[in-house]
């Protein structure tokens, strides 16, 4: 296919109901016949080596997961021993995967960039996952995180001729902050500039006032797993999926995008983050 079909999504951990959310997912997921998978806040699961094994698996693909922290029972607060990570999901084995430690992290909960080759039509193309600092006043080491996370982009190619990457996550950020700005070429950080499209924006405006996920926004009011999270402040557009500049030959156009997974069950989602999927070009015209 011309086009790579990627989705993002911040799974939320192993919280109740997990069952009836890992079967919302994979239903919604199998609908929209995604290429790629990311997928935040993976972690164990009873019946598979991670959540995302058990998606990957429903859906006839395979999954690649990286632990980011680790914890035993009475660390942080935490009641049990546990994990939680990062994985990439996609129609064959990755070709290759890289995983980059974050700067800016808070004692006990590190952050990092996993990073996948998957193979398409084009030839290879890298997609990045990651989840930053999640604190309101975690923006200074949000910055330093994006900072190191374009540099290593930079470092798989952006030259005219190599394939577009796609980052994609939970950045904890909305649009108006630096670290999202940065992203999009828009401010500087560290003496540096770079410029990633945001897939949404391609196609959409900024969400506003009252705008709910068919404006954009990921994390909302109407979604009621937010609620014991609610201090950090709701109906805010977190979740991106970005890629790098288009190519003269219209690799890396974005060609659609939306917010997905928003469907209820009983007045449960299948996560308390929106999905986010986005259509990019990979072969030329």
């Amino acid at each position: 296919m011309k086009t790579l079909r990627i989705v993002t999504l911040n799974f939320w951990g192993t919280e109740a109901p997990l069952d009836a959310r890992l079967a919302m997912a994979v239903q919604q997921l199998r609908e929209l016949a995604p290429d790629v998978v990311c997928l935040q806040e993976v972690k164990p699961a009873e019946a598979a080596a991670s959540t995302a094994h058990v998606i990957a698996s429903e859906l006839g693909m395979v999954a690649h997961y990286q632990v980011a922290s680790t914890w035993q029972a009475g660390e942080h607060g935490m009641k049990t021993d546990g994990e939680e990570g990062l994985a990439i999901i996609s129609r064959e084995k990755l070709v290759e995967h890289r995983t980059l430690a974050l700067p800016g992290s808070a004692p006990g909960d590190p952050r990092i960039l996993l990073s996948g080759q998957v193979t398409t039509a084009g030839g290879p193309v890298w997609i990045h996952t990651t989840h930053l600092n999640y604190r309101l006043d975690d923006g200074v080491a949000r910055e330093q995180q994006v900072d190191a996370i374009d540099a290593a982009i930079r470092a798989m190619g952006r030259g005219p001729t190599d394939a577009p990457q796609v980052l994609c996550g939970d950045f904890n950020a909305t649009p108006d902050s630096d670290e999202i700005r940065f992203l999009r070429g828009l401010t500087t950080l560290a003496n540096r500039r770079t410029h990633f499209q945001d897939a949404w924006l391609r196609l959409h405006r900024e969400p506003g006032p009252g705008d709910g996920p068919q404006q954009g926004i990921t994390w909302s009011s109407e979604n009621e797993l937010t609620r014991p999270l609610r201090s950090l402040d709701i109906d805010r557009r977190i979740d991106y999926v970005f890629v790098t500049s288009r190519k003269k030959d219209g690799r890396g156009t974005v060609h659609a995008c939306r917010v997905a997974l928003t469907a209820r069950e009983d007045g449960i989602c299948a996560s308390d983050h929106y999905a986010v999927m986005a259509d990019v070009q990979v072969v030329p015209n």
